[in-house]
């Protein structure tokens, strides 16, 4: 099931990426360049160096120079995870390009790359989540509080599993189909940024 291979591949780099915990540490891939698990590597290490940037821009001590320099980051980073994703959602749509979808088939709410998205979103919470519930200098309280988010999360992540599973079968039984809309940040772009096209005025 692709939910499984996702979820192992993920809880894999975010292990290998905390053996160093550096944002600039450079990926090593341990798989074929062809593969959907190639793929799922990238994703979530794009993801995980995502997540310790934004712990960095949070930091009530930032210099404000670094602040910005942080948050710009953080801007093309965000592009690079959805360019990711889309190239994802293009692996599957040429996985089931010649699947006839029924004439009553249904659309998503979301394409399975997105869906795939949130499980890699899931595995860094679960996995920072689970630290805060064993952190032996955090409170008794705090663990309780944290050990019962950590619950809800490690649900989440089974029933999205299950979720993406099952829309990956119905897609290829043709019950539903898939259409990719490209994401469209503006912010990122200098023709519909208004405060970046006036400034060229």
């Amino acid at each position: 099931m692709i939910s499984e291979i996702a979820n192992r591949i993920f809880n894999e780099v975010i292990t290998d990426y905390h053996k160093f915990d550096d944002i600039d540490h450079p990926v090593e891939n341990p798989y074929d360049a062809e593969t959907l698990e190639h793929l799922f590597y990238i994703k979530n290490w794009i993801d995980t160096a995502q997540w310790h940037m934004e712990d960095v821009v949070r930091n009530p001590q930032i210099d404000p120079v670094d602040g910005l320099k942080w948050k710009r980051r953080i801007d093309a980073q965000n592009q690079v995870r959805t360019d990711m994703v889309e190239f994802i959602d293009g692996y599957f749509l040429n996985l089931y390009r010649g699947i006839s979808a029924f004439p009553n088939a249904k659309i998503n709410t979301e394409s399975p790359a997105w869906a795939i998205d949130r499980l890699s979103i899931l595995a860094l919470k679960i996995y920072h989540m689970q630290e805060e519930a064993e952190r032996e200098s955090a409170s008794a309280e705090h663990r309780e509080q944290c050990q019962t988010k950590l619950n809800v999360l490690l649900t989440q992540r089974e029933d999205l599993s299950t979720s993406i599973n099952e829309l990956l079968a119905d897609i290829e039984a043709g019950k539903k189909y898939m259409k990719v809309y490209k994401q469209m940040k503006m912010y990122n772009d200098p023709s519909l940024n208004p405060v970046l096209y006036n400034s060229k005025v």
